[in-house]
């Protein structure tokens, strides 16, 4: 359920909407694969009296359709809706106002009809990932450092290879993270890497050159992110080879990918961007989609020692075959697209809908709105 914004489409101007308090008038149907917490909705009766809820335990991410328990009379009445990547029509439901998706990615809502024909507003859940997959990142990185793959393989075969060299390890203090595209999660990468005394670049599609147009007002959980944009020594922006070219001839040890999958970004990162890296022989990683990265140009990258490594949370192809030759591409550490997985996405999921049902109550934007021009 995960898709990567190449900058936080947050604050997008909202319908011309009225304050009402109560919700009055409003329902709210959460279509989920979950039970909802105990005393949440008790908790939304309480700040939104007025709000009818109803909720259904099904996954839209497996089901080839919408649930068969919901009444007509509720489709027709909902003006609020909770859901993944299947929806009614807007004949089925004419009242609807908002929808709040379940991913932080909104590529699968572009072309369909109640997206393109209508002005309902849809929300992402941008900002649920930041944490887990910062950290997915960060461990990845620092286990290629500390030649972490090496001593698991060897402790399966009891194998005691103690290096006597001090200086055989390289530690992360001063060492620079180049991070493609500063969303929520690129910032919270930045957080982590400047807390372990890493130098942080940021780069983004559109340019960054005020302290106010470098603040994001998206969804993160208190205390994390750089929600201000302060922590990057430097800002990089543009969309052009030349622009990109200039981020990575940076001097970059960790080139963090946390890019959507658009025309623009496909094959982003091929054999003349690994031969930029060449020269810090930087270690490059993808948790946005696979096909940022030319797979055949990276194995190449890695046997030929161009980079130092990679991990991997996406690839192309995905799921990954057996047998593929990137899976015995030299230093690369290969995940299942796991790195977003976390106990907490629901409770993160739920805060960035409360937060959009006080919005909606003050006829305010709302957070994580997809703009129908960017379509993010």
């Amino acid at each position: 359920m995960r898709d990567i914004p190449f900058d936080s489409p947050s604050g997008m101007p909202s319908s011309d909407m009225s304050s009402n308090k109560d919700l009055k008038g409003h329902k709210l149907l959460m279509i989920v694969p979950w039970d909802l917490p105990a005393g949440y909705v008790d908790d939304l009766h309480e700040s939104f009296p007025g709000l009818a809820v109803v909720h259904s335990n099904w996954d839209t991410w497996k089901e080839s359709s919408l649930p068969g328990n919901i009444a007509e009379e509720d489709w027709k009445t909902v003006t609020i809706l909770l859901t993944g990547p299947k929806f009614p029509t807007k004949e089925a439901a004419p009242n609807l106002q908002l929808v709040q998706l379940q991913s932080a990615g909104a590529n699968y809502i572009l072309d369909n009809p109640l997206f393109k024909d209508t002005d309902i507003a849809f929300c992402t859940a941008n900002g649920v990932h930041g944490p887990q997959i910062a950290e997915w990142i960060i461990c990845t990185f620092l286990a290629f450092q500390h030649n972490i793959p090496r001593f698991l393989e060897n402790m399966k075969e009891h194998k005691w290879e103690r290096s006597w060299d001090d200086s055989d390890t390289q530690d992360a203090v001063q060492q620079r993270v180049g991070i493609l595209g500063y969303g929520s999660i690129g910032r919270q990468v930045a957080r982590v890497a400047k807390a372990i005394g890493m130098d942080v670049y940021a780069y983004t599609n559109r340019p960054r050159p005020t302290p106010e147009s470098r603040r994001d007002d998206s969804f993160v959980v208190p205390g994390l992110g750089d929600p201000e944009g302060v922590l990057p020594s430097k800002w990089f922006s543009g969309t052009s080879p030349e622009e990109i070219h200039e981020f990575l001839s940076a001097d970059l040890d960790l080139l963090v990918l946390a890019l959507p999958l658009t025309p623009q970004t496909k094959g982003m990162i091929a054999a003349p961007q690994f031969k930029i890296l060449q020269g810090k022989k930087t270690y490059v990683t993808n948790i946005g989609r696979g096909p940022v990265i030319n797979t055949d140009d990276l194995i190449t990258a890695l046997d030929e020692g161009l980079i130092r490594g990679a991990a991997l949370d996406v690839t192309d192809p995905e799921p990954l075959p057996k047998g593929h030759p990137l899976w015995d591409a030299k230093n690369i550490i290969i995940t299942p697209h796991v790195s977003g997985n976390s106990t907490s996405y629901n409770t993160r999921l739920l805060s960035i809908l409360n937060i959009n049902l006080k919005k909606l109550s003050e006829g305010k934007e709302f957070m994580n709105r997809v703009s129908r021009k960017r379509g993010y």
